[in-house]
């Protein structure tokens, strides 16, 4: 459940992934469930000035429900986006000495919710939503790293799925977006918080692997980032994990290899391909999959790998799947590339 306080009913499901072939940037909706039907206040000039804070936190809670509404895509977010309500919350959400951990998790879930509606997310991002939830994402590293991460996990999960919502929008580079998080300090700061989540709650860690995703997934930069601060074996270490954590990391390794020659001269050699041959003796189609690309890539713009993958028994690692459907083609196609190099 997220680690979430159970009265919520919030939709805390690990992203789907996409399939092997079809990398990109994925997005996810949320649960719809609504429980009121509060009005949306019409003047919300006092929302940061009120000194109470359990009143802004029932408040950010009230709002949350509203909404999950069905209704709420047509009628009562196009109201907040009109209004002043959005510049407030972001306000609140802003890292520093006034922010109260309470009522940023429920303002970061309104935000949540109102950018899986994709009424207006540019607006969000003009008014500077990324550049607030960036900020926020290395104050939580900070505090993490400070030993102050007591109960973090309510609010990393919210601003883990608004950023990564909030990169899946076309026009996020449009508008400037993404150059509000361009920074290697995001890319450490997330491994910082997979480190927390690993220890304190393992069940966010795609959370964390679905923004680093959708950060690499079109950015050479942020793939460089991983590389030059010799992340790949703290990433490596993640797969064991689960078989959702291992297709999330392999697609990330992926997202690195695609980017061409100069990428993969850095992922091999290394503990690379040792993982990948552990890789393809699980039984999870979405993991072999995965690797299967991932080894494909390698080949292509490394082909010493290829060598080295048949001179570790490669060939029998690739047999073990030669009968299943889903993998037929692109195991045959991987034993072919892997003779030719």
């Amino acid at each position: 459940m997220c680690g979430l306080d159970p009265r919520r009913s919030r939709d805390p499901a690990v992203p789907v992934v996409s399939p092997a072939g079809n990398r990109g940037k994925a997005e996810r909706g949320s649960s719809g469930q609504p429980s009121s039907r509060l009005a949306v206040p019409r003047d919300t000039a006092d929302l940061h000035q009120s000194p109470h804070q359990t009143v802004l936190e029932a408040l950010g809670y009230a709002l949350s429900q509203l909404l999950q509404a069905k209704e709420a895509p047509e009628t009562i977010i196009p109201s907040v986006l009109g209004s002043t309500l959005p510049q407030h919350m972001l306000q609140l959400l802003q890292p520093g000495p006034k922010l109260n951990p309470g009522v940023a998790v429920e303002f970061a879930w309104c935000l949540h919710y109102i950018i899986c509606s994709q009424v207006n997310n540019v607006l969000l991002i003009t008014h500077g939503a990324l550049a607030t939830l960036g900020l926020l994402l290395l104050d939580l590293a900070g505090a993490v790293q400070r030993s102050e991460g007591a109960g973090l996990e309510l609010l990393v999960c919210p601003v883990l799925r608004c950023l990564s919502n909030l990169l899946t929008e076309p026009a996020v580079d449009a508008v400037g977006g993404q150059m509000e998080l361009r920074d290697e300090r995001v890319v450490a700061s997330l491994f910082i918080l997979l480190q927390f989540l690993l220890q304190k709650q393992p069940s966010l860690l795609p959370e964390g692997l679905w923004l680093l995703n959708n950060l690499t997934a079109n950015s050479p930069s942020f793939c460089n980032s991983l590389l030059s601060l010799d992340l790949i074996e703290p990433l490596l270490q993640l797969l064991p994990v689960s078989n959702v954590v291992s297709v999330w990391v392999l697609t990330v390794l992926c997202n690195v290899a695609e980017k061409g020659p100069a990428y993969c001269c850095r992922l091999w050699p290394g503990p690379l391909l040792s993982a990948l041959l552990d890789m393809l003796a699980v039984s999870d189609t979405g993991v072999v999959g995965q690797s299967l690309e991932l080894l494909q890539l390698l080949f292509l713009y490394r082909p010493e790998t290829a060598q080295a993958f048949l001179q570790q028994s490669g060939l029998q690692a690739l047999k073990r799947h030669e009968e299943e459907a889903q993998l037929q083609d692109r195991v045959h196609a991987l034993q072919q590339t892997a003779l030719r190099g």
